[in-house]
């Protein structure tokens, strides 16, 4: 199956650190693909350049074969590659509906429709009866469905998800699992998730890529990968080693639904002095 998304060889240096190192990178249509390794391993700068925030130092992302990397984050929006970020800034003078109608306006270019659009976002989310209200009212959790609601209203054919379920409650991140399978299932986007809440890595991925200092050391299933020894040290450690592996299942199929059996908790992780995401 060709990849609808892909990186080359993709580096980024900021001065004598580069924080990533040449990562060859695919993610299939209506894939889900989980994105881990400890603070500082160029996570977050992975996506920032496949959507277009910074440039990449060497090699390119292609959006099935269109050359994407290097064009601006509002161009690779409309190409069909948003992004969501880790920590949620909503506009706090606009209303949550105006929040998403940016989205909506900003993702396409054009006006037209841009209501409905954002209308139907939020009954997608669960924020529909919070149109009106302004984000500051909303909990982190509703923040994060809004900052979701908002990227999904450009119409993307590509979502990039960082950190959409760390900070939230276990009921909340359980739901919000259950929305991001909902995402792949009704909408057919293809998702890469940067998450730390290792059972819903596991869970929610067909696939899951380990970064480590900016360089890829593992690529595989989830069951797989949890059990390699690189990963194991890097980042995991022995014991959270083994609770990511009692989460991981077979990737599921269109018409499997969530379990509810367990609920994503937050799991150990390494850090990095670092201090990069």
């Amino acid at each position: 199956m060709t990849p609808i998304l892909r990186t080359e060889a993709i580096s980024k240096r900021f001065g004598g650190l580069k924080a990533v190192d040449t990562v060859d990178l695919y993610l299939s249509p209506g894939e889900i693909l989980g994105v881990i390794g400890p603070n500082g391993a160029g996570k977050t700068t992975l996506f920032s350049l496949i959507a277009g925030s910074i440039p990449p130092t060497s090699g390119r992302v292609l959006l099935e074969d269109r050359l994407i990397s290097g064009l601006a984050a509002h161009r690779a929006v409309r190409a069909g590659v948003v992004r969501t970020h880790q920590i949620v800034r909503p506009f706090q003078n606009l209303t949550v509906l105006e929040n998403v109608m940016v989205g909506a306006i900003y993702g396409k270019g054009r006006v037209r429709g841009a209501r409905e659009r954002a209308l139907e976002m939020l009954q997608f989310c669960g924020l529909c009866d919070r149109a009106s209200q302004l984000p500051g009212r909303l909990t982190l959790a509703g923040r994060k469905r809004l900052e979701l609601a908002r990227a999904l209203a450009t119409e993307p054919r590509v979502l990039l998800l960082d950190e959409v379920i760390a900070g939230v409650n276990p009921a909340e991140a359980q739901q919000m699992a259950l929305l991001i399978r909902s995402v792949r299932e009704q909408r057919g986007l293809s998702i890469i998730l940067i998450e730390h809440v290792m059972p819903a890595v596991m869970s929610l991925s067909d696939r899951v890529v380990v970064l480590d200092a900016g360089k890829k050391i593992a690529d595989g299933k989830p069951e797989a990968v949890v059990k390699d020894p690189r990963v194991i040290a890097a980042y995991l450690g022995e014991s959270a080693s083994s609770v990511a592996a009692s989460a991981a299942r077979p990737t599921p199929t269109s018409s499997s639904t969530p379990t509810s059996t367990s609920t994503p908790t937050p799991t150990s992780k390494k850090s990095d002095p670092g201090g990069r995401s």
